[in-house]
């Protein structure tokens, strides 16, 4: 058995229509996946690029807000309708305000934490309950974030420019909830691994200039990268892996 290759396999990516969620899905895709894109806009277009790229594979695009739990649930059900399946789901949607704990709205913490933490819970309820469960199994790989481990790394003679208070806390309640759900559901044939990035070229590091010459690896990392991660992690070879919170940093985080 292969144990990269993910022919006849079904995946959701959330915010799949740009940076590192765009990489993840073309990443699956050569690999043999077809691939549902969620995003707030963008997902149908991507979605025709795919399609255009491998076009003996399956792709749709979904445009709505992970926030919205029925929007989701519908979703979800839309994706299992039209593939048959639901084989793995990668949380990647997310927003980050940059705003110290000083200056933060009560909207802007609310907006992280219901678009990062929350709209991870609500693919993870509406995936499982009960197209996981039917089918005894599933892999769900969450987007967190070295943030959710150590606060957050700071832009170079700028520390307001760090990931911002609600960013690392909604990064560290995934990888609590994370392990929450690879503990209930492993005995039901049900994976689920979280990725950390660190500093990484995205949409969401625009403007931002990283210290990274405290790392092992002195740059900043790659939306494919992050994606060679997920690629594993969504694959037969890590099937005896769960609860684990693999770290592409290039060492900004030690053990």
């Amino acid at each position: 058995m292969e144990p990269y290759l993910l022919a006849n396999t079904s995946v959701l990516v959330t915010g799949a229509a740009q940076g590192i969620g765009l990489a993840i899905a073309s990443a699956l895709a050569v690999r043999g996946a077809s691939v549902g894109i969620v995003d707030l806009k963008g997902a149908e277009a991507a979605a025709e690029s795919l399609t255009a790229q491998f076009p003996n594979q399956s792709f749709a695009g979904y445009e709505l807000d992970v926030r919205d739990a029925e929007a989701v649930t519908g979703a979800v059900a839309s994706f299992v309708a039209e593939f048959g399946s639901i084989d793995v789901l990668v949380n990647n949607a997310g927003t980050a305000a940059r705003i110290g704990i000083d200056e933060i709205t009560a909207g802007q913490w609310q907006r992280d934490l219901d678009t990062n933490l929350g709209g991870t819970f609500n693919f993870i309820k509406a995936a499982v309950h009960p197209h996981m469960l039917d089918a005894q199994a599933g892999a769900i790989i969450n987007i967190s974030s070295i943030s959710g481990i150590n606060g957050g790394a700071v832009s170079e003679g700028d520390a307001g420019a760090r990931s911002g208070p609600a960013y690392a806390a909604s990064k560290g309640g995934i990888i609590a909830l994370t392990k929450w759900v690879a503990k209930e559901y492993g005995r039901r044939g049900i994976r689920c691994n979280s990725v950390a990035p660190g500093p990484v070229e995205s949409a969401l590091t625009v403007g931002q200039s990283y210290d990274t010459s405290g790392q092992a690896i002195d740059r900043m990392g790659t939306p494919s990268e992050i994606a060679e991660a997920v690629a594993y992690l969504a694959s037969p070879g890590a099937s005896f892996t769960t609860g684990q919170i693999l770290r592409i940093d290039g060492g900004a985080v030690m053990s």
